[in-house]
């Protein structure tokens, strides 16, 4: 929603109405809502949003590949709108990582409202993590490690020179930790990955596979 200036101006064009107001005129917006992107909005339509409980999924580093524009995520945020992590797809955020989404997101919204306070270390995990869950009816269920949730975690390597010494593991995730450093990866009890081994696929035949997928579409 709202992720070009070129999309809104179509959606004027075609409705004499800006897509939020849009999507309100049809009671369209609720907390079942997740949208992504939300760069083109103006405060009447962050309110609009906040008031309806709608999540937004930003992607900040297919926004900056794109030239697309800058999501107002502080004032968002101010509003009381939940905002989380999204990638977008391969063709314009190629790595796909939330690690690296998360570091850009944080350092990129200091620079713009010119606060280095701004969208701190924990306020950037809780959009990763809790957050994210909730905004997807899932926050019963995952997004923290809590009793009677599902067995969901992420594990670090800290043991790297670029993780040395170690003050607050906030800062450390956020600003210095990479996807290489992910040692395990569990899903609902089960490892998906283990010792930084996939143990679901045959990472080698998935590669295989893609590079002749290559070859073929490259005809």
């Amino acid at each position: 929603m709202s992720e070009t200036q070129w999309e809104v101006q179509e959606v004027k064009g075609r409705y004499r109405k800006k897509p939020v107001h849009y999507l309100e005129s049809l009671g369209f917006l609720d907390e079942t809502v997740l949208a992504a992107h939300c760069i083109w909005i103006d405060d009447d339509e962050i309110e609009i949003l906040a008031n309806r409980k709608v999540g937004v999924s930003h992607c900040m580093e297919s926004n900056l590949k794109l030239a697309s524009g800058f999501a107002p995520v502080v004032t968002m945020l101010m509003s009381g709108l939940k905002v989380t992590f999204g990638t977008d797809g391969a063709a314009s955020n190629n790595d796909l990582n939330i690690l690296s989404e998360m570091s850009t997101t944080a350092k990129v919204h200091k620079a713009l409202s010119e606060n280095p306070t701004a969208l701190d270390a924990r306020t950037v995990l809780l959009m990763a993590t809790r957050w994210g869950a909730e905004v997807l009816g899932l926050g019963d269920k995952i997004g923290s490690l809590e009793k009677g949730k599902c067995a969901d975690f992420v594990s670090l390597n800290l043991n790297k020179p670029h993780l040395t010494p170690l003050y607050d593991i906030c800062s450390h995730i956020v600003y210095a930790a990479m996807a290489s450093d992910i040692s395990d990866v569990m899903v609902n009890g089960r490892f998906v990955v283990e010792s930084g081994m996939l143990v679901t696929a045959d990472e080698q035949e998935i590669l295989t596979k893609a590079r002749q997928w290559s070859e073929k579409i490259r005809g």
